[in-house]
């Protein structure tokens, strides 16, 4: 079940930059590491509904009624062009000293959850996914689900925070040229961006 090839694939998976990573890179990067691991947390709950979906065969649902997944995709894809349209309008130094209390730990963890649960093609994926690591002719096929999912979790919290930590250390350097502070800013935006509309025109 939980074989070398399912976590060097999940590894894989999870390391792929996607609307998660980009999320806690900028969060690290501008508000800390602390904030980081609120998005990292949020990320990470995003993506149970999900999993469950997958589990318990709703995915499958959701894959064949196209009216259901474009108005997620749509809800989705707006979400991430409304995160790059707050970032592009930051203006400023951005403070490198507020503490994630300050900035709002929940609000970025909200803000992060609703990113991955608005993404439709998450529930797709480990509908496709996760059934290829599951034992043929298990007992307990939905118990197997369950650790799996529990495990790609896990790996899906560890790497982001470490990816936060990873951008936080990056922070001094940051901080020494405003120019560049403004160039990763418009960065990020445009990376949530396009993101958001490779979003809206993708298909299932």
């Amino acid at each position: 079940m939980i074989t070398t090839e399912f976590l060097l694939t999940s590894l894989i998976v999870v390391l792929i930059p996607g609307t998660g990573v980009v999320f806690t890179v900028s969060t690290g990067l501008f508000l800390g590491w602390r904030a980081s691991v609120f998005a990292a947390i949020g990320c990470t709950l995003g993506i149970i509904p999900h999993l469950l979906a997958s589990v318990m065969g709703l995915a499958a649902l959701l894959h064949m009624s196209a009216l259901a997944f474009q108005a997620l995709k749509l809800a989705g894809a707006a979400y991430l062009l409304y995160l790059a349209w707050a970032m592009w309008r930051e203006k400023g130094m951005i403070a490198f000293d507020r503490p994630a209390e300050v900035t709002g730990g929940r609000k970025i963890a909200v803000r992060a959850f609703l990113m991955n649960i608005l993404n439709p093609k998450l529930s797709i994926f480990f509908l496709a996914f996760l059934p290829q690591f599951v034992a043929p002719h298990a007992d307990a096929p939905l118990l197997q689900m369950l650790i799996l999912s529990s495990v790609f979790m896990a790996m899906t919290l560890g790497v982001f925070i470490a990816y936060g930590v990873l951008a936080h250390s990056a922070r001094a350097w940051v901080l020494d040229s405003p120019r560049v502070l403004t160039w990763m800013q418009r960065s990020f935006a445009a990376a949530f961006a396009v993101l958001g509309a490779n979003l809206a025109i993708s298909e299932r």
